[in-house]
């Protein structure tokens, strides 16, 4: 499908409101800046119902210029505010999907064999509930939109629609792209920014109120769901460049409730800062601050999880959060995949209590476009997904990359852009590609230092050229401390790129290892140490005969 995008060009010649500070959210038709918005750092639903946020500058995640060109003008129309509550709220709330809809589906098949009666019957009433189906449908599978082609993809938001008088709670501050390729079994995970800034309809603002506005605006448009989540996924597919399958909306009880459901999840916290994790706001269900957790291993409950996804690091005294956003959206998907795998074990499978739970927990609080007979066959295609194989992206490190950057908009407010420039998404796209191919190579995008292990001239540069060819990135090439016979492949990535390291091994015939010799001197995936094996043979002259 071909995306043009839109012609947003925007008017000179003026000014945003005044008095916004750096990083308040603004929206067109506001003559001030509205004090109901919670402080940078704190999370929608748990700021205080009646304080009004302080005033203080947002850390910046990236190094460098503030502002890229000038400011954006103010939108040219009214849009609204968003934290007005609008229309009876028909899309429900996503966020989680993937994990949701796999694991409904599976959970639902083991209640009606183990739990009968009341109990499937209330899970299927929920499942109803969130894919609008026809119970008979869950008989028979229906082949998804973008199968054909060997690639569903499935956009999650989240919000926090169901945390009543909490002004801006239908933002969607958690937007994912689940991406599945039914072919080899494989799929990734991809975050957009909340900060985003994006054109919407005719403006510009945060991709977070997209959902707001869309569902406002009563968007309608061919191709696309009505409503907030047919606005949001037009932008997605639009800039982004991706054939969007279906969206699911999840509100933020929902997590918190299947965690609870599952009785809680494992993850383990690896951070820069030896303190490891703390985010000093409070969780007014708890009186304690948001997160504060040490480097390790921890078991979190509903509640803890829900603190955590929600978590940027953004308040004074915080530590561990340095990449503020990028690190709350690292958060949310590591906890997904914990979820996931939580779910589908022997203790909740064969639990019909958690089964209802976790039944309750989706059916209230989750919608979705798919149909019943199209979760099934959700669930029977990625059934035997393992974790390994879900790869997770996030958009400031893209092979070391950081493919957006920091952006002034109207009135002041901080938001993110390509770092290509403003809606300029061909890196990203590029990088969406990369993520899709079907080469593992292409994927994994290795880096590679070439050593010559000879005492022939020139070797280590016959062997960049071999593997350039195949369209490889070597960074360096040099001489080995050692003289090799055969070729060595060396695999630093600890296994992390395992299509790379079988292609690298059949290529030059050898079986990698991990054993390294030159750790710490280095910054590579691969090193390559050319033995007496890839030394060119000779030509052979032809040979000539003289007669008579």
């Amino acid at each position: 499908m071909a995306y043009k995008k839109p012609d947003r060009s925007a008017p000179s010649g003026k000014s945003g409101p005044k008095g916004l500070r750096p990083g308040q959210d603004f929206f067109a038709g506001s003559s001030k800046p509205k004090s109901v918005f919670p402080d940078v750092g704190m999370s929608l639903p748990l700021y205080p119902k009646k304080a009004a946020p302080a005033a203080r500058p947002r850390r910046r995640v990236t190094s460098g210029p503030a502002t890229l060109g000038e400011p954006l003008p103010p939108p040219r129309r009214a849009a609204l505010d968003p934290t007005k509550k609008g229309a009876d709220n028909k899309d429900k709330k996503p966020r989680n999907i993937k994990q949701k809809v796999k694991r409904t589906l599976l959970a639902l098949l083991v209640v009606l064999l183990i739990g009968g009666g009341w109990l499937g019957g209330k899970f299927v009433y929920n499942l109803i509930k969130v894919s609008n189906g026809n119970i008979l449908s869950i008989l028979k599978t229906t082949k998804l939109k973008g199968e054909d082609k060997g690639r569903v993809t499935i956009l999650l938001a989240g919000n926090s629609a169901d945390d009543v008088g909490h002004n801006g709670a239908e933002l969607t501050d958690s937007i994912i792209l689940l991406s599945i390729d039914t072919v080899n079994n494989q799929a990734y995970m991809l975050s957009v920014p909340r900060d985003l800034y994006v054109g919407i309809g005719d403006d510009y603002a945060k991709i977070n109120s997209a959902y707001v506005v869309g569902k406002a605006n009563n968007f309608s448009e061919r191709g696309y769901p009505k409503g907030g989540m047919g606005q949001l996924e037009q932008i997605v597919a639009d800039n982004f460049g991706v054939d969007i399958n279906y969206y699911a909306l999840v509100n933020y009880n929902a997590f918190r409730e299947a965690v609870n459901a599952v009785g809680g999840i494992d993850i383990t916290v690896n951070s820069q800062d030896p303190r490891g994790l703390y985010d000093p706001n409070i969780d007014y269900t708890t009186g304690k601050a948001l997160v504060n957790l040490t480097n390790g291993k921890h078991h979190l409950d509903g509640q803890a999880a829900l603190d955590l996804a929600r978590a940027r690091g953004d308040s004074y005294r915080s530590y561990g959060f340095a990449g503020s956003d990028f690190d709350r959206t690292t958060n949310q998907r590591t906890m997904l995949l914990a979820l996931k795998s939580k779910a589908v074990t022997a203790g909740v499978l064969a639990n019909p209590a958690k089964l209802s739970s976790l039944a309750d927990a989706i059916g209230s609080n989750v919608s979705t476009d798919m149909n019943l007979g199209e979760i099934r066959r959700l669930y029977d295609l990625t059934k035997d997904l393992g974790n390994s194989k879900i790869a997770s992206i996030s958009l400031n490190n893209v092979n070391g990359k950081d493919l957006l950057t920091n952006y002034v908009g109207a009135g002041g407010q901080s938001a993110l852009v390509p770092a290509a420039g403003i809606d300029d998404y061909s890196d990203i796209q590029a990088a969406i590609k990369q993520a899709t191919s079907s080469d593992p190579v292409v994927r994994e995008a290795p880096s590679i230092v070439v050593l010559n292990g000879t005492d022939t001239m020139g070797l280590a540069s016959i062997v960049r050229s071999k593997l350039t060819a195949k369209n490889y990135n070597v960074l360096a090439i040099g001489d080995a401390d050692a003289k090799q016979t055969k070729t060595q492949v060396i695999d630093v990535t600890a296994g992390a790129k395992p299509g790379s390291k079988a292609a690298l091994g059949k290529l030059f015939n050898t079986t990698p290892t991990t054993i390294n010799p030159y750790k710490g001197e280095y910054n590579a995936d691969f090193i390559i140490v050319a033995g007496n094996d890839q030394i060119p043979k000779p030509a052979t002259m032809p040979s000539t005969s003289t007669g008579n």
